[in-house]
């Protein structure tokens, strides 16, 4: 049987894009530049974007339908290249190109408020007119868009050079992105690890996140594959651990500095944060009750030889700024607002120290043999 181009597009009209449910040949995905030499056929797939998550499988059908309605005989497996009409994303060390520092803000386990941590450090920092972004990384307990009073917002595509871009939402002088934007906000984000992950690498190469001074990463409590995926995709500066006096709670804090300062890891750490430090009532400002124990984290960083950056006092006020979307960072006079302000310059010293002293941080390569 002789075989002719024409014979080869009727067969892959048999072929469905399962995203539109369009033939690939009238959908376009069909290039102009089929190659018949014998019983070697060889042509490409075009796609709208990069990493289509439908064309493995379209290659595949693409094959069975070509054997199945042209020739059982063809060669064609491993003959079709797929090519999009969109430019790659750029990669390493041009993933981020306009963003200085890169802050991981992370602990050990959950429920030590390294949420509103990281909110409030991010609006403290904007405050005193640095750019800041925030990925809200913790990916099945989203947050921060209620926090920041944007829980309704709806992020935007736009397309620069070729590209399909997301542009982060922003308030408080703060953009950000967050998985909370893509799901029901009533439903519970059920993924497998690969999903969560390639969610979180689209938000930060697909995010316009333009020229920023701080990027600050709120990660999830734990220590998971998605910590994992984080730093190998970006070289992150430094990381902030987050933890409560409390001993169960520096028992996880201890695990979280192992997993940034691990061999083959090697993220710096900047600093520790103890939260819920102590509960100060509103009507006695002037009075602590160490209700979680007292100086814990204190302790914890002297005996790893890290910077304590802050202790956050547990105030009602916390609470309903976070409730309201109105952060605490933002009334610079009060006692919380204040606290934040000093983390603020004490994260900025400790960057700036880091970026002094230590070489740049690389992503993590992941080998196997």
């Amino acid at each position: 049987m002789k075989l002719y181009p024409q014979l080869i597009i009727e067969a892959l009209k048999n072929v469905r894009y399962p995203g539109t449910g369009q033939d690939i040949v009238s959908a376009g995905m069909v290039a102009d530049n089929i190659r018949i030499e014998g019983k070697k056929v060889s042509f490409s797939l075009i796609t709208e974007k990069q990493n289509d998550p439908f064309i493995k499988s379209v290659v595949k059908m693409a094959e069975q339908a070509i054997l199945t309605y042209a020739d059982k005989n063809i060669d064609i497996k491993g003959n079709i290249s797929v090519h999009s009409k969109q430019p790659p994303r750029p990669s390493f060390p041009n993933l981020l190109p306009g963003v200085k520092n890169i802050i991981a803000v992370a602990s050990g386990k959950g429920g030590v408020g390294k949420s509103t941590v990281c909110t409030n450090l991010a609006v403290a920092l904007s405050l005193k007119g640095y750019k800041v972004g925030l990925l809200d990384a913790d990916i099945f307990g989203p947050s921060v868009p209620k926090m920041l009073a944007v829980e309704d917002a709806a992020p935007m595509l736009e397309k620069k050079e070729g590209r399909d871009f997301i542009v982060p939402v922003e308030n408080y002088g703060v953009k950000m992105l967050s998985i909370g934007f893509f799901v029901e906000k009533e439903n519970a984000v059920v993924w497998r690890g690969a999903m969560a992950s390639n969610a979180l690498k689209q938000l930060i190469t697909d995010g316009d996140w333009g020229d920023l001074d701080y990027f600050l990463i709120d990660f999830p409590p734990g220590t998971s594959d998605i910590h994992l995926t984080l730093v190998q995709t970006l070289p992150i500066t430094g990381a902030i651990i987050v933890s409560t006096p409390q001993e169960v709670a520096l028992a996880d804090a201890r695990k979280g500095i192992d997993m940034f300062t691990a061999d083959k890891v090697e993220v710096p750490i900047l600093g520790l944060v103890e939260n819920m430090a102590w509960f100060t009532p509103a009507e006695l400002p002037e009075n602590k009750y160490y209700i979680f124990g007292k100086d814990g984290c204190k302790r914890l960083a002297e005996e790893g030889g890290y910077s304590l950056l802050g202790q956050i006092p547990i105030v009602q006020s916390i609470r309903e700024g976070g409730d309201e979307g109105k952060p605490v960072a933002l009334n610079t006079n009060s006692i919380t607002g204040i606290a934040f302000a000093q983390l603020a310059d004490k994260v900025v010293e400790a960057v700036d120290k880091r970026n002094r002293e230590q070489p740049p941080t690389h992503i993590v390569q992941i080998t196997t043999k």
